[in-house]
């Protein structure tokens, strides 16, 4: 179990990375002629919405999820009023990208609004993005895992369909840790705690488009940031290549849009399911951080004092 927890963790942050040269150019042929398929570390685009950044680097989401993670890793598992004081450390001097989401979070919080109560009423699917590094020390309880899947996400994104989706995702990944395969997982997910969502239209969704294009499709579901987009598109990209992680990126990542969010989930759950494969371990070796995660995810619980 610790070696897949490791492997959805470095695969998000891989995905991550690899997405920050394209992030949001929504023409697929843009990114087509001026890069090619997208399979290595890029520096960001010219007018990229990334300029502080360099190869290796991370989006945004990336740097929050890393703070997450040094988080759980610090109080030996999630704690919301840590993660919330570390958040807002980070963003005290940021040069990175700040969405709507963080600011208008960080906007609550100067009004005085705490971790449960700060968060955006976005319902992009950014947050649930975040969520690989809670595996790290509730993998084994899954009601803890999935009510902080809830309170990490709320403390930025309140939309319904935000948190639900966290917490498909977060069982998603248990299951796939379990040796489920991702696909009948998460149909059966979808039917037995999904069932008044549109969570569960969407996976059916993505499911019915196995055989597309994965431009053509997510073309079709919508490429912006907002979980009622990406989320059938995750499925999509699973439900064809579930058993090829290096793949699933490259094509999250060549369907333009919200590409790193779709790329970072995926890859989470990919790997829950049978670890890194070598071209994902490269990519991960190449991270400006990597040391910096690897000694995180040997962290154990702290000493009781």
């Amino acid at each position: 179990m610790k070696d897949k927890i490791k492997a959805m963790i470095k695969a998000n942050f891989a995905a991550d990375s690899l997405a920050l040269g394209v992030h949001w150019i929504y023409d697929t042929d843009q990114i087509k002629t001026s890069h090619g398929e997208v399979t290595q570390l890029l520096p960001p685009s010219s007018g990229s919405y990334h300029p502080t950044k360099n190869r290796g680097d991370f989006t945004h989401y990336g740097d929050q999820t890393l703070v997450l993670l040094e988080s759980v890793a610090a109080s030996g598992g999630f704690n919301l009023n840590n993660f919330f004081m570390r958040w807002q450390h980070l963003f005290e001097s940021y040069g990175g990208y700040h969405d709507m989401a963080t600011k208008t979070t960080l906007k609550n919080i100067q009004k005085g609004k705490g971790p449960e109560t700060c968060g955006s009423l976005s319902e992009d699917i950014s947050a649930a993005s975040r969520i690989a590094p809670l595996f790290l020390f509730h993998a084994d309880d899954p009601e803890t895992l999935l009510e902080a899947a809830r309170a990490q996400t709320e403390m930025t994104h309140r939309g319904s369909t935000a948190v639900e989706a966290a917490q498909f995702f977060a069982r998603l990944g248990l299951a796939c840790i379990d040796g489920e395969a991702p696909i009948s997982a998460a149909v059966k997910i979808a039917e037995k705690h999904f069932e008044y969502s549109p969570i569960h239209m969407w996976v059916q969704e993505g499911i019915t488009a196995k055989d597309q294009n994965p431009v053509d499709a997510i073309g079709r579901f919508g490429q912006a940031c907002s979980t009622s987009e990406v989320f059938p598109g995750i499925i999509q990209l699973i439900s064809k290549y579930e058993d090829n992680l290096s793949e699933t990126l490259v094509q999250a990542i060549m369907a333009g849009g919200e590409n790193a969010a779709r790329a970072r989930i995926a890859a989470m759950i990919l790997a829950a399911y049978q670890g890194l494969d070598n071209k994902t371990q490269q990519l991960f070796q190449e991270l400006q951080k990597k040391k910096m995660i690897n000694g995180l995810l040997e962290a154990g619980p702290p000493p009781i004092l």
